[in-house]
């Protein structure tokens, strides 16, 4: 595999986008690639140091939270981040692999297409949504998180599977299009703002539920157990023997839009 390993902290944030097409390229053409730091390019060999060579699968050590678009657009590769990740983790990624051992920033898998992006740590705002000024969030592929993710997690998400082991903020699932957010620790203030399609998949009752949402009540609901089984191959306590559940507690909403979305709250 091929080793990035950061030599400092970059005194500004460094765009690392142009390591996304890293698999087509010899070591010596990506050592020569040039990287945007603040208002100057440096070569990648200038902020990192470089061991093996097979670009498929690139690691990056020592990794900040100053690192920005890892991943971005990126198809068939496989990337570990070893640490933190800044902004726009796995933008626009369209399949492969990223797994991220620390935190994230903010929009993390906006307007994904497809692959599979695992976060240790915790994740910031707007994960899985869609860039500030448009229209299409996530549209494919599979996000976990272990840790927590913050507020307007999954905002016009027209697709794909979110999964958050931790807590999540306010506005879960805002202006959500379609596909499936799940949380299995507590959540904010009005999920599903504008919801029009979808299903979010929670634990516990959230702190505030719109009154734009009908009680449908309680009911058992016999796709969620093949749901769960889906998941299996996640490394993932979505995917423990203790996790699939089939009689949720359902709100149908949100009616002050095309009102066909639903919030699931397990029912004990």
């Amino acid at each position: 595999m091929l080793i990035l390993t950061l030599k400092a902290e970059p005194k500004q944030r460094v765009d690392m986008s142009p390591l996304s097409g890293a698999a087509k390229l010899r070591r010596d053409e990506i050592a020569a690639l040039r990287l945007w730091c603040g208002k100057r390019t440096y070569r990648v060999d200038e902020l990192f140091t470089i061991e093996g060579e097979d670009a498929s699968k690139l690691v990056v050590r020592q990794a900040s939270a100053k690192l920005d678009y890892i991943g971005k657009d990126a198809a068939e590769l496989e990337i570990l981040v070893e640490g933190d990740a800044g902004a726009y983790l796995g933008m626009g990624l369209r399949s492969g692999r990223i797994r991220v051992t620390g935190n994230v920033g903010p929009l993390a898998a906006c307007e994904m297409r497809g692959g599979l992006i695992q976060i240790d740590g915790n994740a910031g705002d707007f994960l899985g949504a869609a860039l500030p000024g448009d229209k299409r969030g996530m549209r494919g592929g599979i996000v976990l998180v272990k840790g927590d993710a913050g507020d307007r997690l999954a905002d016009q998400m027209r697709g794909g599977i979110v999964l958050v082991e931790g807590n999540a903020g306010d506005y879960l699932a805002s202006r959500m299009i379609a596909g499936t957010v799940a949380v299995m620790g507590q959540v904010g203030r009005f999920p599903g703002y504008g919801l029009r399609r979808g299903t979010v998949l929670l634990w516990h009752k959230p702190a505030a539920i719109l009154p734009t949402f009908g009680d449908c009540g309680v009911h058992s609901l016999s796709f969620l157990p093949l749901w769960f089984a889906a998941l299996k191959s996640l490394d993932s306590r979505f995917a423990a023997l203790d996790a699939p559940f089939a009689r949720v507690h359902r709100y149908g909403g949100d009616l002050a839009t095309v009102g066909r979305g639903e919030i699931l709250i397990r029912a004990v």
